[in-house]
């Protein structure tokens, strides 16, 4: 059957790896790597024959993953927690980087490039863990929460500069050259879509969506996302820092919202693929036989990132609960080290057992998350019994526009009428309407 065979073997076994994984409670993510494992070239059973047709349909998904990201991307979310989401998460990572090239070298007995890569992989925290988790607990609209996502979207964005960096570590002489013209390029592509992608992306998407037609919108929101991202490829640059930067463009646009909703459920298949072919390149035998080594690798990353977030966090003025909340909730290794890990083995900067020894940290710290995010408020509680006088914080954060407002759906005859009734009565409301000419209409009626 080939590549069509592998597929349908790879959906089937997402699927029941999902399902495991969402009657234990865990993140989907694990369920997908494990199937991954599963059905590897590792394992007994039913395996993918052609694993590289596979990691190329993974970059698509790695793509429209940072594709999605740069449509969420808004500075007016980092705004109230600016100082240590800006200032902070450099720090936390550099630091991370530190913890994690010691662990390399003193532990591991690695290279020192492949110990600073180590350190790179730890320092990042997992997004979709995080925001699954507080949202669960029901926590999103607390100060934690909101220094937690502002953290977690810095880390999001340092991806594409590691992605450009971290390659040229092993001949860091040699290198510096390519780096430089690395970043020089990257800094006129961004002036480019800044500049003249700014403009023309959004009237493109505007004039198709003016056509009513939900499949051509589709088709043409993926089709800037990853023919943008192929386009910085051909010029030396990564596929996915392209498909990041349109998106971020088109976060601009009067349809980013519509071009989230219609990609994400093509983003979320694709992104499967990307984390089943992660679980493809882990070798059972090597967790078997590195079980103790990665046990205590755990414990170390666990005990220090949240020691790293807790005391930066505590650093920058936040007391209470805050700085327990936001160190037990960012310990984990995240989902974009795997991105990171698949970069590191093609540019044959870390080894496989260094990539499976990452793989299987992020799977433990990720399934530890929800557990460790429910203590905060005891070891906040006990630490209260032992400083009792520490005066309790408050911090108002800013309201959004509306509050109880009304949402007129349509911008028809009925719709028009509803917005000019609810206008009279000083009743603020919000439109929502997918044909551009009405909400041209709608805007320029207030």
């Amino acid at each position: 059957m080939g590549i069509a065979g592998d597929i349908a073997l790879i959906l089937v076994a997402a699927l029941l790896g999902g399902i495991v994984a969402r009657w234990l409670r865990l993140p989907l993510i694990l369920g997908y790597i494990a199937a991954g494992v599963l059905i590897g070239p590792n394992t007994f059973g039913p395996t993918v024959g052609d694993v590289h047709e596979i990691e190329l349909l993974a970059e698509i998904g790695v793509a429209l993953l940072l594709f999605t990201i740069g449509l969420h991307f808004s500075l007016r979310e980092l705004a109230p927690v600016r100082r240590i989401a800006l200032l902070g998460t450099p720090l936390q990572m550099l630091l991370t980087i530190a913890f994690g090239y010691g662990v390399g070298r003193l532990l591991l007995d690695l290279g020192w490039v492949e110990s600073v890569w180590l350190g790179a992989l730890f320092s990042l925290s997992s997004t979709a863990v995080v925001l699954k988790t507080l949202g669960e607990q029901g926590v999103l609209s607390t100060l934690s929460a909101r220094v937690m996502v502002g953290m977690l979207i810095v880390q999001d964005l340092a991806i594409v500069p590691l992605l450009t960096v971290l390659p040229v570590l092993e001949n860091v002489k040699e290198g510096l050259p390519d780096l430089g013209l690395a970043v020089l390029k990257a800094a006129a592509f961004i002036a480019a879509m800044l500049v003249f992608g700014s403009r023309v992306l959004p009237l493109l998407l505007a004039r198709l969506a003016a056509w009513g037609s939900r499949e051509l919108f589709l088709v043409s929101v993926v089709a800037i996302g990853v023919g943008v991202g192929y386009a910085t490829y051909l010029v030396g640059l990564s596929f996915a820092f392209g498909a990041f930067v349109a998106g971020m463009v088109l976060s601009q646009s009067d349809y980013s919202h519509q071009a989230l909703a219609e990609v994400e459920p093509l983003r979320d298949v694709f992104a499967m693929i990307f984390f089943v072919s992660v679980g493809l390149l882990i070798d059972p035998s090597f967790l078997w036989e590195r079980f103790g080594t990665i046990l205590l690798v755990v414990v170390l990353v666990l005990a220090v990132k949240g020691l790293i977030f807790g005391g930066l966090t505590r650093a920058f003025g936040y007391g209470n609960i805050v700085p327990f909340a936001v160190g037990l909730g960012l310990f984990q290794v995240g989902e974009f080290s795997f991105l990171l890990a698949r970069e590191g083995i093609s540019a044959e900067a870390i080894s496989q057992d260094t990539y499976s020894l990452v793989l299987a940290t992020a799977a433990v710290t990720m399934a530890l998350t929800p557990l460790a995010a429910r203590l905060a408020p005891v070891f906040y509680g006990r630490y209260r019994r032992r400083f009792p006088r520490e005066p309790l914080q408050t911090f108002n954060l800013p309201e959004g526009g509306l509050k109880d407002h009304a949402v007129v759906a349509g911008y028809g005859r009925v719709g028009s009428f509803v917005a000019r009734l609810l206008g009279r009565l000083d009743k603020p409301f919000v439109v929502v309407e997918a044909n551009p000419d009405r909400a041209d209409e709608a805007k320029a009626a207030g």
